[in-house]
């Protein structure tokens, strides 16, 4: 998209993930890699006890491999109020990713939203300009 995004962006999904299985919610997604800073913000929950998620800008993590909230019905997208997100930067030219593992031995439907939004910026450099030196004239 030539200028960057002009405003938030998101995509949902529900994915039943086969045990030792992995899945990408973000392939093939248009805002996969941004063009410009973003905010990231994902929600998910799980139907069962052991899915666990990453999420990456690039290759940095904006968190580690950690747990999936569980107690989700599939194919019921998680309240917000009920669900606390993750929340983090992701960056220009960079592939966002959110990576699920399932290392149990059933099935667990994963269902889950994310929200990229572009980060503000500021044409002036971000700082304070000097006001315009005045010089003396020589007389």
């Amino acid at each position: 998209m030539r200028g960057g995004m002009e405003g938030p962006v998101n995509k949902s999904w529900s994915q039943a993930i086969l045990a030792g299985a992995t899945f990408n919610a973000l392939d093939e997604w248009d805002y996969e890699t941004p063009d410009v800073d973003v905010g990231v913000e994902v929600n998910d929950r799980a139907t069962a006890v052991g899915l666990v998620r990453v999420v990456k800008s690039g290759g940095l993590a904006i968190t580690q491999e950690s747990p999936v909230q569980s107690g989700g019905t599939a194919g019921q997208l998680p309240p917000r109020l009920s669900t606390e997100p993750q929340v983090g930067e992701g960056y220009a030219s960079k592939k966002l990713a959110v990576f699920y593992r399932n290392p149990t031995a059933g099935t667990i439907t994963v269902d889950g939203w994310i929200v990229a939004v572009p980060k503000a910026r500021s044409f002036g450099g971000g700082a304070r300009r000097a006001p315009p030196r005045r010089f003396r004239r020589r007389r």
